[in-house]
């Protein structure tokens, strides 16, 4: 059971994957290797513990490959651990990859529709907040075009428009300010503070460090799949620039 102060809790949390190789060519390795496929096994994340208090913005960073996407992937159940456990309290809305949760033929003001009904929205309730998140988006007509012909920047506007404005418990946010122009990027950040000053919990994975030093009240730090820090963002900004350049 949650404690009533924390919106997150991850308890001892392990996950690998299976990295598969080249396929058996030879006739010794096809006998050898007969109904199974030779693969390595890659650990993503072990043994991580993280407890995140409710209206606590919180950045997980890190060198690529230290398990900050794995581990937001799977507070967002996206992914499941192999072991230890993940709870979480509220309702939760999720930007970890463009275009994910998007249909590529229907038009943005479509796919609005269809986000929100997936995070469990009434139609009703979504046409209280349709005009505000189009006019955040700032895509004008094209949001009556199908999204398969949006650029990855418009694809953004779009899913950080919906994945904010229709108000979640926790937001869990992966490279958002990677992509776009700088006004807009802008944009989001102060989005963020709106809904920090509103109570909401909100994860970010990223590489920015002064977007952790805006608007981060703690900073995570995972490297080679473990915690290496935790705690202050200046602190653990000092350690994580120390781990990546050297």
């Amino acid at each position: 059971m949650l404690h009533s102060d924390l919106a997150i809790q991850v308890k001892g949390v392990t996950k690998r994957f299976r990295i598969y190789g080249e396929k058996n060519f030879t006739l010794k390795e096809k006998i050898l290797y007969a109904g199974r496929t030779k693969h390595k096994e890659f650990l993503a994340l072990e043994n991580v513990s993280i407890d995140i208090k409710r209206g606590m913005t919180v950045g997980l960073i890190g060198v690529n490959g230290s398990g900050k996407s794995t581990l937001l992937k799977i507070i967002s159940r996206i992914l499941y651990p192999d072991s230890g456990e993940v709870i979480v309290s509220g309702r939760v809305s999720s930007l970890l990859e463009l275009g994910a949760g998007f249909h590529p033929e229907f038009t943005g003001l479509e796919n609005i529709y269809l986000n929100g009904s997936l995070m469990g929205f009434t139609k009703k309730e979504l046409n209280k907040r349709i005009d505000e998140i189009i006019e955040f988006s700032e895509l004008g007509e094209f949001i009556h075009e199908p999204i398969r012909g949006y650029s990855s920047g418009m694809y953004m506007r779009l899913a950080f428009s919906i994945a904010t404005l229709i108000k979640p418990d926790i937001l869990l946010l992966d490279e958002v300010l990677a992509v776009g122009d700088a006004s807009f990027q802008k944009k989001c950040i102060n989005k963020m503070k709106e809904l920090r000053n509103e109570n909401r919990t909100i994860v970010l994975v990223t590489h920015d460090s002064s977007a952790v030093k805006e608007i981060c009240d703690q900073a995570v730090l995972l490297n080679r799949s473990r915690i290496e820090d935790i705690g202050d963002v200046d602190k653990v900004l000092k350690k994580y620039k120390e781990i990546y350049t050297k």
